[in-house]
């Protein structure tokens, strides 16, 4: 009895499943003919993303599987055009790149990197946010001021922060040496140069994660902290217990976000020490960047660093929301 039971259960559930199936295209055209105006309206966004973005990398993706250089890409030279002669390779940049110890070595300085940044956006961020949440004189004073940084284009703050790294000229070595100290060459030397770039990256990123935060802290009800505040909770028991939880969603988004901004960063890396002294401090993206415009320029080679760089970041988004799934969060 209960096998014929558990056999009808299971068969209708197939039956279930297998109606589904079937009716999807009819719930998609119900969809389209209710909904026409919505769909209507995301069109041209969709038409342009697209174009801008899917034209692109399905050709990244196609020249990364080919050995197209400078030397055989199809071009044109006054009246006369050179067709293209590169050929199809297959998966060989892919394999010549992960068995080469420079992959490995730009890969761990690239997640040094993104880790020091995006802990200290979070960190400072959170504790910024957490003093404007308060009640302060100045408060809308202060949140200008530390908004600023985020405002200025990221190029703009690269030139900024390199004049102040100068080793003859820079204001951070003219205070050293007003104070008796001996001047330091930033950005000639390889960990100086690291430190350096962390610094200038936490200062452009954490504004986005004190306003992101303090957004968050604005919306969890004050009345749980009076509440906990009558049964006796300390600060730090109201701050773990409240604060931290309330934030979680509004963290999992911003912490993602920060990670694959980070992880691209390009600009600073690039406008502040060109990847030096040497290639110190390159991580993937700039050396992706080196590839296809410097010397001989390797277009096919550039293209499967920058595939591979994208499979990382969706394995790493993947996976990040699975485990926020797997402990309860809906995001």
């Amino acid at each position: 009895m209960a096998v014929s039971t558990g056999a009808r259960a299971a068969g209708e559930s197939a039956r279930g499943r297998s109606g589904r199936r079937h009716d999807r295209p009819g719930r998609l055209r119900r969809s389209a003919a209710r909904h026409w105006y919505a769909w209507a309206m995301i069109a041209p966004v969709a038409v342009v993303m697209l174009v801008l973005i899917g034209w692109p990398l399905a050709r990244g993706v196609y020249l990364s599987l080919t050995d197209a250089t400078e030397a055989n890409i199809g071009r044109t030279i006054g009246v006369n055009v050179i067709p293209a002669s590169y050929e199809f390779v297959g998966l060989d940049n892919y394999l010549q790149i992960l068995t080469s110890g420079l992959f490995w070595d730009k890969l761990v300085w690239t997640v040094i990197w993104t880790v020091v940044c995006v802990a200290a956006h979070y960190g400072i961020g959170l504790g910024l946010a957490v003093m404007l949440n308060r009640k302060l004189r100045l408060r809308s004073l202060y949140r200008v001021l530390l908004i600023l940084p985020w405002a200025v284009p990221a190029f703009v703050a690269a030139f900024i922060w390199r004049y102040l790294y100068n080793s003859d000229y820079g204001v951070i070595n003219g205070f050293m040496k007003a104070a008796g100290l001996g001047g330091v060459g930033w950005l000639d030397e390889p960990f100086t140069a690291k430190v350096a770039v962390i610094v200038v990256n936490v200062w452009i990123g954490v504004p986005f994660m004190m306003v992101a935060l303090l957004g968050g802290l604005q919306s969890i009800p004050a009345e749980l902290y009076e509440a906990a505040e009558v049964d006796g909770a300390s600060p730090w028991q109201r701050f773990t217990a409240i604060t931290l939880p309330g934030l979680r969603q509004v963290s999992s988004t911003v912490v993602l976000l920060g990670t694959i901004w980070t992880f691209n960063m390009f600009p600073i890396i690039f406008l502040i020490t060109r990847g030096g002294p040497g290639s110190e401090t390159e991580i993937l993206v700039t050396y992706a960047f080196r590839e296809a415009f410097t010397g001989i320029r390797n277009y096919s080679g550039s293209a499967a660093w920058g595939v591979i760089i994208l499979l990382m970041l969706v394995v790493l988004a993947v996976g990040y929301r699975r485990t926020l799934r797997s402990q309860g969060d809906p995001w």
